[in-house]
């Protein structure tokens, strides 16, 4: 019962708002650097503290002194303050944030302090990071303008703004050739980053859509048939001119008794075929051809 009512605003006689939050993440998304960059953090941490009546434990506006009864109530909402900072921050930042006997105030100063030391190397890594970015290192076309927006954001917090006319022309900087059109009207217009954004998403859906029509089915006949073979197509006459033509260029043999092939075409007196070894004669029967040794045969009867 006491515990409820030292939570009493001793000036409203109210429960404080801060109470109602069971859960922060709820409200601010973790910052990790990464996927939730500091100043997206700040912007987020900044609109609840507003919303429940505590951005006076973050802005730096001084506490009430302790002999005041004030206090009490104030560094119990403090510490809640406090709790949201720690609870918003990643395992790998709490480590260097985390102290003993800490106001809300000075939390948020180190978490400042932790992202914004040297700001010169760090903006220039921002530049060069958002010089290069293209559409082709991001996963979709929603992701590559957000990235482009937090970049932008991550400059704003290291006192390096980017106007809106140089943010549209990083958009365009990053686009592949197939969005030249869109290009050249985002060059020449210079609208507003939501309405770029959107032509941009409408261009992107527009050749997705163009990419995914399917051919007539006169088209893929036409794209799926097999080519006929150019030996298939070839007239008759000339295959049969082919066909003699490779009948005439078998060895041709004398008419003589002798069996020795003539001395025209590929296969002369000198062929392997034809070879003489063993001192016999040319006309010994074990060399002639078939048709020869019968009739050498038929003549010494």
């Amino acid at each position: 019962m006491g515990d409820k009512v030292d939570r009493v605003d001793p000036i409203t006689k109210t429960l404080h708002l801060v109470y109602t939050i069971t859960n922060i993440q709820h409200k601010v998304r973790v910052l990790d650097g990464v996927k939730v960059s500091y100043s997206s953090w700040v912007k987020l941490f900044m609109l609840h503290a507003k919303g429940y009546d505590v951005i006076n434990h973050i802005d730096g506006s001084p506490a009430p002194s302790e002999t005041t009864p004030e206090y009490s109530s104030w560094a119990k909402i403090d510490a809640v303050v406090l709790q949201w900072i720690y609870g918003t921050l990643t395992d790998d930042l709490l480590v260097w944030v985390l102290t003993d006997d800490s106001t809300a105030y000075e939390a948020w100063k180190r978490v400042k302090k932790l992202f914004l030391n040297n700001k010169g190397p760090r903006a220039a890594t921002l530049q060069h990071e958002l010089t290069n970015l293209t559409l082709a290192a991001m996963p979709s076309i929603e992701a590559y303008c957000q990235h482009i927006r937090d970049l932008v954001d991550q400059l704003a917090a290291v006192d390096c703004p980017v106007n809106d006319t140089q943010q549209i022309l990083h958009l365009v900087h990053g686009l592949p050739r197939e969005y030249d059109t869109i290009a050249t009207i985002l060059n020449q217009t210079l609208p507003a980053w939501e309405e770029a954004v959107e032509q941009l998403q409408s261009e992107a859906r527009r050749i997705a859509a163009r990419e995914h029509i399917t051919p007539t089915p006169i088209v893929a006949s036409a794209v799926n048939s097999p080519q006929p073979n150019t030996r298939d197509r070839q007239p008759s006459s000339h295959r049969n001119t082919q066909n003699s033509r490779s009948t005439n260029n078998q060895p041709r043999r004398d008419s003589r008794r002798t069996g020795r092939p003539t001395n025209h075409g590929p296969t002369g007196p000198h062929h392997p075929q034809y070879s003489w070894s063993n001192n016999r004669a040319p006309n010994d029967p074990q060399h002639l051809p078939y048709c020869n040794t019968l009739e050498t045969a038929e003549i010494k009867f």
